[in-house]
């Protein structure tokens, strides 16, 4: 894959943006499984999907005390969620010519049908402009199409290899690359020791997001407000004149409410002469300013390749001086 639209494939918002709306409501009923029999992680870490090279998939779900152990995977090959057990059983659920409601009145029989105990506690749409209505109601959404979906998912995966690769630089707390179905994004987050008191009004999802010091880096596919896919970072809290350090060319900075995010249009990344050279020297000059304003210790948090022993660290080649390598 030299040819930088093969790597990169072209999606644009509008043409797929009814399969996506369908999708996205398809991962958050699976998604609120999740939430509702998994083993609560800091940061929600327990409730988001993990890249296959088929589709995404839950952790294990399930409790050790009592079975069975179970996960939860989309498959963009077969176009099938797949629910199998410890125990070496499945279930497969169609997604192709599916209605939301039919989607997750086949989701919770099929759980049934393996043992799985579980009632969700909203059975409704997060943060949608459908929150109001329970998905066993929504025939609206019923627009899978296998293409399209299919081409959403290759982009998720390379983005998500160049996620991996910006990761293998930094040796402190850091997520999984990890697709979260609230917000439809794939995103890894790098975090500080440094504890953020947030006040008790704010939500508790949000609170336990943003509980520690953190710079995040992202991709999402678009929505009506920024109606194009597109690969961002942000520092949170933001640190004073953060929004005031320069970006790589193509890159800006964009204001959401009193905080800033940079933004990198996926199609500007598609054109370059090396697209994951252009998304990693974007997301590390974010995370250079940022760690350097927040007053991290980046030279003891870097770890170049993937690597710590100090012995192979000499030998193993780093990315140029600057902007990529902390000063």
């Amino acid at each position: 894959m030299t040819d930088s639209v093969e790597l990169l494939p072209a999606l644009p918002y509008e043409s797929w943006r009814p399969a996506k709306e369908t999708l996205h409501r398809f991962t958050q009923i699976v998604g609120k499984v999740a939430l509702a029999t998994g083993i609560r992680r800091n940061h929600w870490w327990h409730i988001t999907y993990r890249l296959t090279a088929r589709g995404l998939s839950t952790v294990p779900l399930g409790d050790a005390r009592g079975g069975p152990v179970f996960t939860c995977a989309f498959d963009f090959f077969d176009h099938v969620l797949r629910i199998a057990d410890d125990r070496g059983t499945e279930v497969e659920i169609e997604l192709s010519d599916r209605s939301v409601a039919s989607f997750y009145t086949a989701v919770m029989d099929g759980l049934a049908e393996l043992g799985v105990e579980v009632v969700l506690p909203h059975p409704h749409p997060f943060d949608l402009p459908d929150v109001g209505r329970p998905f066993a109601e929504d025939t609206e959404h019923a627009n899978y199409d296998p293409d399209q979906v299919r081409r959403a998912h290759t982009v998720l995966v390379r983005v998500g290899r160049i996620l991996e690769e910006f990761s293998a630089t930094y040796s402190g707390k850091i997520s999984p690359v990890q697709f979260f179905w609230h917000s439809f994004d794939l995103a890894v987050q790098r975090f500080s020791d440094r504890h953020i008191d947030l006040p008790e009004t704010l939500d508790s999802v949000t609170r336990e997001a943003y509980s520690r010091e953190e710079i995040s880096a992202g991709f999402w596919f678009g929505d009506a407000k920024v109606p194009a896919p597109t690969l961002y970072s942000y520092v949170a809290p933001e640190p004073e004149g953060l929004a005031d350090r320069p970006l790589p060319p193509g890159a800006r900075w964009v204001a959401a409410g009193s905080s800033h995010s940079a933004y990198f249009d996926y199609d500007d990344l598609r054109r370059a002469d090396d697209p994951v050279g252009a998304a990693l020297e974007f997301l590390q000059s974010v995370y250079v300013s940022g760690s350097e304003l927040a007053g991290w210790d980046t030279a003891r948090l870097a770890c170049w390749g993937g690597i710590t022993d100090p012995i192979l660290e000499r030998e193993h080649p780093r990315w140029p001086e600057w902007p990529l390598k902390p000063r």
